[in-house]
């Protein structure tokens, strides 16, 4: 079947999800932070409050995949959403790292804190599953479609982690700011309020940039109308008929904490590096594994199929996860030791070598069973669809910062932080090192071990996917 994507909408694609996640990437990684370094909160705290605003705001997934599906813009259905989504993403991102005032009444800061989340979350469903939902309808070409969603996904995870650059070079800008990278000859000053607000500023801005050329370039071609209403009792029981991505969401819960440590980045580099403004290391360190993984993607899935791919690589997770926790281990007690750095390392770029099962084969997956759905009782639901993946990877995410955060707390992180700020301590025991890295390590590959089980039931792929394929072409008079 022949391509239907020029460059320039590959690009545009790639580029709009790289700005979004790029805004997404830095709250995960330093909202926490800021709360409780700038505004004073408890840290395990301000994880309940983002895991409760993200339940609560899941809400808002349905009902955006309800209008997306419903929607007559001239636009695009997926479009005209994302345009709307772009102002309160823009607005919210830069409030939610303001140095409010009134910080020292603790109980008004968590409402704050809670309310501010929960307006942001809500402005980012609006974004989030248009943007992934229109990875169904670019093209209705799968082969192409599983290279578009690899190129657009490797974007996607260099843009969730492009803050650990973003924030040395606002850092660099704002006056006095380069002392928190040490060019001025100390390497250990925190971040204040301004640099945070500032990066948060500047993240917000281009990142809304880049996600509005999705809207601007491309062009959806997969388009299915329906003037029906879909109620909540309806897409409960679309995910009920809909087999394969009833597996992909309960795989996907299961495997809950494999993110987790995007959430606890900045804490692991205090505790393990010395420095949270040595985060871009951890980050990027396991980032290029990443990359690498959703390149190699598309290779394994033509070698084996999309449901091996995800086994082997969830296999892989929990085998290299657990490599590197015990190097961890090691490593903090003889941290002189070249072979364990090197190692050490080593075993993280490892790690990253596992995230196209998370990142990009759900998306693959979703695709599938948005035309598995079609196939079967003649309706496309990518809207529903694939709100009810965006609702499963915010909750998730939300459910992996917040036991992170759990384990952050436990370990003493915060009491010796304060301690080390009243020079009553040099620095974290070996004990607070390996229950940080177990949290950042051990804990996401036993999860992504345990997703592994609902897919061994899936069976859309080869010959099934390729007839249901055919089937569809058919109905819609594409040329093969």
């Amino acid at each position: 079947m022949e391509k239907q994507m020029k460059f320039k909408e590959i690009a545009a694609y790639s580029l709009g999800l790289f700005g979004f996640q790029a805004i997404i990437g830095l709250l995960n990684s330093y909202q926490a932070e800021f709360d409780a370094s700038i505004l004073g909160a408890d840290i395990a705290i301000v994880g309940i409050l983002i895991l409760v605003a993200k339940i609560i705001s899941a809400v808002a997934d349905p009902v955006v995949g309800n209008i997306v599906d419903r929607s007559k813009s001239k636009l695009g259905k997926f479009k005209s959403m994302i345009i709307y989504s772009i102002a309160p993403l823009l607005i919210l991102t830069a409030v939610i790292f303001i140095d409010v005032p009134f910080k020292t009444n603790s109980a008004v800061t968590y409402v704050w804190i809670f309310v501010t989340y929960l307006l942001w979350s809500i402005a980012m469903t609006m974004g989030d599953v248009p943007s992934q939902g229109i990875a169904a309808a670019l093209t209705s070409n799968p082969d192409e479609r599983t290279n578009v969603v690899s190129i657009s996904n490797t974007f996607k995870q260099i843009g969730f982690s492009a803050c650990v650059v973003i924030v040395p070079i606002v850092c660099l800008i704002i006056p006095g700011g380069s002392q928190v990278f040490g060019f001025e000859g100390d390497t250990d000053t925190p971040m204040t309020g301004s640099e945070y607000f500032w990066v948060a500023v500047l993240t917000s801005v281009l990142g809304c940039a880049l996600f509005a050329l999705i809207p601007i370039i491309n062009k959806e071609r997969v388009v299915v109308k329906s003037n029906e209403k879909t109620t909540v009792k309806d897409m409960l029981g679309a995910l009920k008929n809909n087999k394969p991505l009833k597996l992909v969401i309960i795989s996907y819960f299961l495997g809950f904490g494999r993110q987790m440590a995007m959430g606890i980045q900045v804490q692991a580099a205090n505790v393990i590096l010395g420095s949270q403004n040595l985060v871009a290391v951890l980050g990027i360190v396991t980032a290029v594994g990443s990359m690498i993984s959703m390149a190699l993607c598309p290779i394994l899935i033509k070698k084996l199929n999309e449901k091996k791919a995800y086994i082997l690589l969830s296999v892989y997770g929990f085998a290299s996860s657990i490599f590197s926790f015990i190097i961890g281990h090691f490593w903090f007690s003889n941290p002189q030791n070249t072979a364990l750095t090197v190692l050490f390392y080593a075993s993280l770029f490892l790690i990253g070598l596992q995230f196209g099962s998370v990142t990009l084969l759900p998306m693959i997956f979703t695709a599938d069973a948005v035309d598995f759905y079609e196939y079967e009782t003649g309706k496309r639901m990518e809207g529903t669809a694939y709100s009810i993946l965006t609702l499963t990877i915010k909750v998730c995410l939300a459910l992996g910062t917040a036991l992170g955060l759990v384990f952050i707390q436990f370990s003493g992180y915060s009491e010796t932080v304060a301690q080390i700020a009243q020079g009553t301590a040099a620095g974290f025991s070996n004990s607070t090192k390996d229950i940080v890295f177990f949290a950042y390590t051990a804990m996401p590959g036993i999860l992504a071990l345990l997703s592994i089980f609902p897919m061994l039931k899936y069976d859309l792929y080869g010959e099934k996917k390729a007839k249901i394929t055919a089937e569809l072409q058919k109905r819609r008079g594409v040329r093969a």
